[in-house]
């Protein structure tokens, strides 16, 4: 097998739900899965966005391990790195970003020559930005994203967009209009109020369903440590 590029290695993240499983950290990725399949009728969620009101609140990071979540509870999944202008899941997923989504929305690959499986989890495939177009917001509006959708809820159960902030780019909101679901990303303690409101504005003006909220990086009290060591869960 060829050697991964040195820059892939160094900039790669990893996914703490396949890293560390029983971690609490892990437990509450679990509760949020829950509580998106609690919040749509079983079957009516085929796409789901994730975005946040600015940058680095940790959408991507949330996204991808909730993705790995949905596929091991048997779900088939597709996951897609929508954000086009500050791609990160090829660096997730520890591959190349050669091929991707802009390639496919520009008609110079099929979606089935961009799919990747995941290594380590089989339901779960997934799809790179692609070079970084110069109107990745027309891009996603087109036709050819519909019929591209259109195409992957017949091959998937879920599929899982990671999406630009949405103070930034309006990205975000076309997406939020075209899926079946959509979850905020808020940073603890740093995301501002302000920024929170005008972001939940703005999806509610693209008619998104918002089915919630994730607080990231959210410290528990020490309790709440004692009640999941006490029920098995013995990694942080």
């Amino acid at each position: 097998m060829a050697k991964k590029p040195k820059f892939i290695v160094e900039q790669s993240r990893q996914v703490v739900v396949e890293r560390s499983p029983k971690s609490i950290i892990s437990e509450q990725f679990r509760t949020a899965r829950t509580n998106i399949n609690f919040s749509v009728p079983a079957g009516d969620l085929k796409t789901l966005v994730f975005t946040s009101s600015v940058q680095a609140e940790g959408k991507s990071t949330v996204s991808a391990n909730l993705a790995h979540l949905f596929a091991q509870e048997g779900k088939k999944v597709l996951f897609i790195d929508a954000d086009m202008r500050k791609p990160t899941l090829h660096l997730t997923m520890h591959t190349e970003n050669t091929n991707g989504l802009s390639n496919v929305l520009t008609k110079q690959s099929t979606w089935s020559e961009t799919i990747h499986p995941s290594e380590g989890t089989p339901n779960l495939d997934f799809i790179t930005s692609g070079p970084v177009p110069p109107n990745p917001a027309e891009l996603l509006a087109s036709k050819q994203f519909d019929d591209m959708v259109e195409d992957l809820t017949r091959e998937y159960d879920l599929i899982i967009f990671d999406a630009p902030p949405l103070l930034s780019v309006t990205d975000s909101q076309i997406l939020a209009n075209k899926c079946d679901g959509t979850v905020l990303v808020i940073l603890a303690g740093t995301t501002q109020k302000d920024s929170v409101k005008r972001a939940k504005e703005l999806l509610d003006s693209s008619q998104a369903h918002i089915l919630g909220v994730v607080l990231n990086k959210f410290k528990m009290e020490k309790d709440h440590y004692y009640y999941y060591q006490y029920y098995g869960a013995t990694e942080k």
